[in-house]
């Protein structure tokens, strides 16, 4: 039988109503996924939706012809990949990663349209929620454009650390600076002024945030922006500190 701890819960089916959740629950399963692995590749079908738990991130990647595959979004315990809003199995269009590795509800897409269409509280879950994804997408595509680097590395520390509960994030300078789409000599000399200011330190493997509050002041306000559009559409399922 699925059940989940406050611990290794899904936030997003953390929303739905004891009822609402034992329809879910028999299509529910339990898996365990590696940082690295890949869920979903361009083109792949998407056969199944996946809830990450606990400390779970994932990110989807856009793939460039030139070969650089950037960041969009970040997803944790308040979302889902894949069969958001399709009805049924369709190719993905942008990878989905795993960043931070750790337990997943995985659920077939048709049975959850399945379910969708049954009940319209749950439909309009992941209704909301694909709101809320949409949200990240725009303001993702609005701070790229606009915000310096410095901003966006501190942004995007800041929003690894609440997903995951707690200041150790594993990721390599190199995969920071793919992920932002900047060379590593930028993503470097941006943690070597983080480092010198007190905020952060660095592991071979890892960076560990040490002044959340100080390195909160230097980044832009969208995650901010996100998590108040979460608030008034699923209010309490954006992770906070």
């Amino acid at each position: 039988m699925a059940s989940q701890t406050s611990q290794e819960q899904s936030d997003l089916l953390a929303a739905l109503r004891p009822g609402e959740f034992a329809l879910l629950e028999p299509y529910l399963s339990e898996v365990q996924l590696r940082s690295g692995e890949v869920i979903y590749h361009p083109g792949d079908q998407v056969d199944y939706c996946y809830l990450p738990r606990g400390a779970s991130i994932c990110s989807f990647f856009v793939e460039l012809d030139s070969g650089i595959s950037v960041e969009t979004i970040l997803v944790g315990r308040e979302g889902a990949l894949g069969g958001v809003v399709s009805q049924g199995s369709l190719p993905a269009y942008a990878r989905a990663n795993v960043l931070h590795g750790g337990l997943f509800w995985r659920i077939p897409t048709r049975q959850l349209e399945d379910v969708k269409e049954r009940v319209p509280t749950i439909a309009g879950l992941f209704s909301r929620y694909a709101d809320c994804m949409m949200a990240q997408v725009f303001q993702s595509i609005a701070c790229n454009a606009v915000h310096t680097i410095e901003e966006r590395a501190a942004k995007w520390l800041i929003a690894a650390v609440d997903r995951i509960g707690r200041s150790d994030v594993t990721m390599t300078q190199e995969q920071l600076a793919s992920m932002m789409g900047i060379g590593r000599s930028y993503a470097s000399r941006v943690l070597q002024r983080f480092k010198r200011d007190g905020l952060v330190r660095t592991r071979r493997g890892g960076i560990a945030v040490v002044d959340r509050a100080s390195l909160k002041a230097k980044a832009c306000s969208c995650n901010d922006h996100v998590a108040a559009h979460f608030e008034k559409v699923l209010a309490g399922v954006y992770p906070e500190a």
